[in-house]
């Protein structure tokens, strides 16, 4: 595989990462002018697009595959833009080879503590995980009948050094006290990078969902202090489950009402994903003495 023929449907953090370590210069689309621009003047080919407004126009054949990781709209229950996008793949009159989600462990739902594989029925519980759904089953559903492969990686939280909740900490805003904290799960996002390259090029990948995960889950408010203590600043406050409502943001509110851990097997058996950064402590090595 080459990778001239490679599509990276959206520019963020995780789709850079993953460019950074196919060797060669994929294809960018993008809806933003700047970062298409820098592309170019680097040696790459970009498109710009905005799946808000309707879908971009390209030869679909052109493309081995397609790495997609443009996030869902913010509100709703649906994926309008995976859908422009598949209405785009259809006028285009081919097909790729391969087409690579980017989902979420969310989908699961609350688990209350349940280890969770791929098997485990869809229950989610915020639109955002709904919308992740809605995604999903379009992607398959296209794929079925357009004689396309597809692969999806429900992944949970992204970490790295360089994508930290520096400010939410330095704010001093509180974290649920640990005993009262749900099980959550994290990737560092250089083993995500990793498995999304696998996902384009492992064949046994074809037409199955991974979840992704370093495989040692604990809770928020354990990765908050261990951030706290990795950048030299002062813990978060704890506060009980009473005060959460009053002091903790919506969205905050929404991730600690599921507590799942996520079963990784899957990830090390069929694309070959041993975690470099199996958990905090390798992710984000703390000083001697911290």
């Amino acid at each position: 595989m080459t990778a001239q023929h490679i599509l990276l449907m959206g520019f963020g953090y995780l789709a850079r990462r993953v460019a950074g370590l196919l060797g060669q210069r994929p294809v960018v689309m993008t809806r933003r002018a700047d970062v298409c621009e820098a592309w170019r003047d680097d040696g790459g080919q970009a498109w710009c697009f905005d799946l808000d407004v309707d879908g971009p126009v390209f030869p679909a054949s052109d493309f081995r595959d397609i790495f997609y990781s443009v996030p869902p709209p913010a509100s709703g229950r649906e994926d309008p833009r995976m859908g422009r996008f598949l209405q785009a793949l259809t006028r285009s009159g081919g097909a790729p080879g391969r087409i690579v989600l980017i989902s979420t462990t969310g989908v699961y739902g609350d688990c209350q503590g349940a280890w969770v594989d791929e098997r485990r029925p869809l229950a989610p519980c915020a639109d955002r995980a709904y919308r992740r759904v809605d995604a999903e089953r379009r992607l398959q559903d296209w794929c079925r009948s357009h004689d396309c492969e597809y692969v999806i990686l429900r992944v949970p939280g992204i970490y790295a050094p360089d994508r930290l909740p520096e400010a939410r900490i330095r704010s001093g805003k509180p974290v649920l006290c640990p005993e009262h904290a749900p099980w959550s799960n994290r990737i560092h996002a250089h083993d995500l990078a990793r498995a999304c390259v696998a996902a384009l090029t492992v064949p046994d990948a074809a037409n199955r969902i991974f979840n992704i995960s370093d495989g040692h889950p604990s809770t928020m408010t354990d990765y908050f202090w261990h951030v706290a203590d990795y950048l030299g600043l002062a813990r978060p406050p704890c506060i009980d489950p009473s005060r959460a409502t009053e002091e903790l943001s919506e969205g905050m509110r929404s991730y600690l009402a599921e507590s799942k851990r996520i079963d990784n097997r899957l990830m090390r058996e069929v694309l070959g994903i041993q975690p470099q950064y199996p958990d905090l402590a390798a992710g984000l090595p703390l000083a001697e003495g911290s």
